[in-house]
């Protein structure tokens, strides 16, 4: 088979991506290694997306919700439900192997198959690569880099690492559901980032001894019943059964560099792309989404990367119109 382009990322970009160029007569396929927005599929459950309805919406769906804000599962809906009406489509837990050939001549291998296409666009976020801690045991089982939600926790010593809005609600969940909660934090607070109805509360708890916290603090080792941890008051060893290590993530480098697509030589790895039209340096194929900003992943979210989708359509549309593939 041939098609116009392929985005790499069934995420909300890349459905974004995918409607905006149907909607320019383009034929589209999208790919996915995971299930459709595979990333949200991992969010907590029951969580409650910080923007409001209409700053998620593609495609001029309205994002219909029972809340102010919505919630993880109606998120998930919505976007099946604009895929499915859109009649996107879609290639799920199909990943993308390598990018071979030029622009407009393309040839993307799979897991499952080859396809020939003119442009590929890619909008594989970051979700899938969480920032590792790097000291010994951090690959034990009872690590994990991902919030789900707390009753597998209950009644059991439970160390979180980090102090931003995933961190923060994953010691309040936790403690709540009954288990003995510690913060080891890097810095010297609470992150003030912190969403202002969760901060006070987390301070609170933290003050009044419910949960435990070090600050200016960063965990040594791991055994399977310990944790170390070094803090201004020297080493301390606790008691531990599970590490929520909540230390952010970055976008799949070694997949972008496979792809051609070089790497910044910045503070935050940004890979390599035009501001204005988001192609990289590897001429017909563009990024798309939270990948943009490399490992500033605070910069592009669902909000504004879903804006990419038009600009990269319209000049992928202009390639055909000025007949130079």
């Amino acid at each position: 088979m041939k098609v116009d382009a392929v985005v790499v990322g069934a995420g909300p970009v890349g459905l974004a991506c995918a409607l905006e160029l149907t909607r320019k007569g383009l034929t589209c396929l999208t790919l996915d290694k995971g299930s459709l927005v595979n990333s949200l599929v991992g969010y907590p459950t029951n969580m409650e997306f910080f923007s409001t309805p209409e700053l998620l919406e593609i495609g001029g769906y309205p994002l219909v919700t029972s809340h102010y804000k919505p919630v993880r599962e109606e998120v998930i809906d919505y976007y099946r439900r604009v895929s499915a009406l859109e009649e996107l489509e879609i290639g799920l837990f199909e990943g993308v192997v390598s990018v071979e050939g030029e622009v407009g001549t393309f040839v993307v291998k799979t897991t499952k198959r080859s396809i020939d296409c003119r442009f590929v666009v890619v909008a594989t976020g970051f979700f899938d690569h969480p920032n590792k801690l790097a000291v010994p045991g951090d690959s034990l089982p009872k690590v994990t880099h991902y919030f789900k939600e707390p009753f597998a926790y209950v009644r059991r010593n439970v160390a979180i690492i980090g102090a931003k809005n995933s961190a923060a609600k994953a010691a309040l969940k936790c403690h709540r559901y009954g288990a003995k909660v510690t913060m080891i934090v890097r810095g010297t607070e609470i992150a003030p980032t912190v969403k202002y109805w969760i901060r006070p509360d987390l301070i609170n708890r933290i003050a009044e001894g419910a949960i435990s916290a070090y600050f200016s603090s960063n965990v040594t080792e791991i055994t399977d019943n310990t944790i170390t941890i070094m803090s201004p008051d020297g080493e301390t060893v606790l008691d531990n059964d599970v590490v929520l290590a909540l230390t952010g993530y970055h976008p799949d480098y070694e997949f972008l560099r496979g792809l051609g697509i070089g790497i910044e030589a910045d503070a935050v790895e940004t890979p390599t792309h035009s501001s204005s039209t988001f192609e990289t340096n590897r001429r017909g194929v563009f990024l798309a989404g939270t990948v943009c900003g490399g490992r500033h992943t605070s910069r592009w979210f669902i909000e504004n990367g879903r804006h990419h989708a038009a600009v990269i359509a319209g000049v992928i549309a202009s390639y055909f119109t000025a007949a130079t593939i």
